[in-house]
């Protein structure tokens, strides 16, 4: 995340947020792809296309900083889409030509980005063995038990977006209450989620909007969340693909960030 004005408002609309290391659209399609079950090969690509599509339209909702190369690749599925709606060319026996597939160019450039993604994972992988310096608690609980121990990996943005998407589809099955509005300030939502924190080994994502039933609380809440993330203040774990979220608060180390607006 990146400042993009010197003076810090609390509204949500006020609260610009870039996530330069959460990469590009093409780390949003391997991410759907490996959501979907599918097969890199064969992309079903009006279901891609469509979800890909909301998945844009969260990022905006939620203010997020959508850069020209996402909208660049939805402009790119769109017109995947309209040529495999076209009948293939025959030739003169009738028999359908060996044109290429719309989709083989993007899935050389997916196949291609996996391979450099799997490289970097593997040096951050071998980084993180050598400082040692995070040991996940549930791993010396494993231990001492004699348990076998499934490690869990750092969430990357789309699967936040996800689980936060699961978050605001059960908030619209909720009663409707009819309260006056309230707009909680993105760092007074921290401090509370903060304060929670401090009283737990970790949260369960969805237990960070139990409090809160409209959908402004939901985003000033999942706002809050990436703040703290970008501030070192909480680290964020999944067990397994797709598997349960849990959000666990850390000692803020003295290389991070500070906060919007602050000018130490």
């Amino acid at each position: 995340m990146t400042e993009s004005r010197s003076d810090f408002e609390s509204a949500p609309d006020a609260f610009p947020v870039k996530l330069d290391q959460f990469e590009g659209p093409l780390d949003l399609l391997l991410h759907l792809i490996k959501k979907n079950e599918l097969n890199i090969h064969d992309i079903p690509i009006a279901l891609i296309t469509a979800q890909y599509l909301e998945a844009i339209a969260l990022l905006q909702e939620l203010n997020l900083d959508v850069a020209g190369d996402f909208l660049v690749m939805a402009a790119t599925l769109i017109h995947i889409k309209s040529k495999m709606l076209l009948p293939r060319p025959e030739t003169a026996a009738g028999v359908a030509g060996e044109e290429e597939d719309p989709r083989d160019a993007l899935v050389r450039r997916l196949l291609e980005h996996q391979k450099f993604k799997a490289a970097a994972g593997l040096l951050h992988e071998r980084e993180e063995l050598r400082s040692a310096q995070w040991q996940r608690p549930d791993e010396a609980v494993a231990h001492i038990a004699g348990d076998e121990y499934e490690p869990e990996l750092e969430v990357d943005l789309f699967s936040l977006l996800t689980a936060f998407q699961t978050v605001v589809d059960r908030a619209k099955m909720r009663p409707k209450m009819v309260l006056p509005p309230e707009q909680i300030p993105v760092e007074v939502r921290m401090e509370q989620l903060l304060e929670r924190l401090s009283e737990t080994d970790a949260l369960g994502f969805e237990d960070l909007f139990a409090d809160v039933d409209d959908r402004s609380g939901l985003i000033v809440t999942f706002l809050a969340l990436l703040e703290m993330i970008r501030l070192k203040l909480v680290r964020v774990f999944q067990t397994g693909s797709f598997g349960p979220i849990r959000v666990y608060k850390r000692p803020r180390p003295t290389d991070a960030p500070h906060p919007i607006g602050d000018p130490g």
